[in-house]
């Protein structure tokens, strides 16, 4: 983060990070921006997703999508828009289905989003989608690190209990993902029917107190 009060980056010198289906690029981690979540994204290739399929009702948040360059299919709600270079799409609703795929190989979409009325928290789903390539790496260390900072941001959150327990098993912290994984499940209950196929969890599913 500059020091001097402001900071400019181009969008060609953010980390890419493949997660989720799409490619995601950190502008809010990178630039320490602490009023509203931003994001870049490019997709795989042409014809795969630049905004993955989700919605968001648990966030409450509205969000906008800017297609910055190339050119991106969006179905939101079942509608579908065909958005050049220059479009703006304003989700109001959380509740709406919203995906994108890109169409051109440059396609870049950049997002922007918070709950309207609310102070702004950085999502939850961040430090797992940072730690990706570091468990990949198998710099566990410091992946689990950003789980630890995720946690004292976001408390008891199931999601990032769950994840935390995917990348404590793949370390092979084995009581420690036992731990989190059934901490997870105890605040959101749909962790464990996920947990019974995920394949993090294959190397440990006989160790004591893994939920049946």
């Amino acid at each position: 983060m500059s020091e001097r009060g402001w900071e400019a980056v181009h969008v060609d010198e953010l980390d890419s990070i493949p997660v989720a289906g799409v490619v995601w690029h950190p502008v809010r981690r990178r630039l320490g921006i602490e009023a509203f979540g931003m994001n870049a994204y490019t997709a795989e290739a042409v014809g795969k997703q630049i905004v993955e399929e989700h919605d968001e009702s648990s966030l409450g948040h509205q969000e906008v999508y800017v297609v910055v360059r190339g050119s991106v299919t969006f179905t939101v709600g079942g509608e579908k828009l065909d958005a050049s270079a220059g479009t703006i799409v304003f989700i109001r609703d959380p509740q709406l289905k919203r995906v994108a795929v890109a169409e051109t190989a440059d396609a870049l979409v950049l997002a922007v989003g918070n709950a309207p009325g609310r102070a702004y928290e950085p999502s939850p789903w961040e430090p797992a989608f940072a730690a990706a390539p570091l468990l990949d790496a198998g710099r566990y260390d410091e992946a689990l690190e950003l789980f630890a900072e995720g946690l004292r941001e976001h408390p008891g959150n199931p999601s990032l209990l769950y994840n935390l327990a995917c990348a404590e098993a793949r370390a092979g912290r084995t009581d420690d993902a036992v731990a989190h994984l059934r901490e997870a499940i105890a605040g959101d209950g749909r962790w464990a029917e996920r947990a019974r196929t995920d394949p993090d969890f294959d190397a440990i599913r006989g160790a004591p107190g893994f939920p049946a």
